[in-house]
């Protein structure tokens, strides 16, 4: 039995180890958010006009209140929150404001399409929704297999009907929430050292 809790000692030992790396963690998530929340911060800010009329718009829109004010704070958080997720900078605190926007996300605009961000009626996460999707999708194989140029439309991947989802939104939030708690990261962001030179 000692032999045993010695090699149990020993494996925690050196998985212990490891911990020099727990910056890592927080760096590749802060790495990955950034490009998807810039490029929709921009997307928002190129159009910012027709992103505050969807806002807005409660026939076929979002229907929020104040439209300008709401899509000003999302593009906000999207642009800034991106260059700061980059820099490793103030990650906890920016990490509210865009856990926030991607609430808004989710039961604003992807709620009612159930969980796939991706039409697969083979999913067993797949709605009514998902299930009607793939006899469009099949309608539409049929057509251009006949009438359009399939090979070379399908020569980078197979075409699929995008069903809008919460998926993304849901795992975006949820790395934010790490990021919360988490922070920056150990020797990978402006936060750790900021903080190590002040204290």
């Amino acid at each position: 039995m000692n032999i045993l809790h010695q090699r149990a000692a020993d494996c925690q030992a050196l998985l212990d180890r490891t911990r020099i790396a727990d910056g890592l963690a927080p760096l590749l998530l802060r790495l990955y958010l950034a490009p998807v929340l810039l490029q929709a911060g921009w997307n928002k800010w190129q159009h910012f006009d027709s992103t505050v009329e969807w806002f807005g718009n409660a026939d076929w829109g979002l229907g929020l209140p104040l439209p300008t004010l709401m899509a000003t704070l999302a593009t906000s958080a999207e642009l800034v929150g991106g260059g700061l997720l980059v820099l490793g900078l103030l990650v906890r605190w920016i990490s509210v404001p865009l856990m926030i926007t991607m609430l808004v996300a989710i039961f604003a605009v992807h709620w009612p399409n159930g969980w796939l961000a991706v039409a697969d009626s083979s999913s067993w996460l797949a709605n009514e929704r998902v299930f009607e999707a793939a006899d469009r999708l099949q309608k539409a194989r049929e057509i251009l297999q006949t009438h359009g140029h399939y090979d070379w439309l399908t020569g980078r991947g197979s075409i699929v009907i995008l069903n809008n989802g919460i998926e993304f939104a849901a795992t975006y939030f949820v790395m934010l929430l790490s990021l919360f708690f988490t922070g920056g990261g150990r020797f990978t962001s402006l936060d750790y050292w900021l903080a190590r030179y002040w204290r």
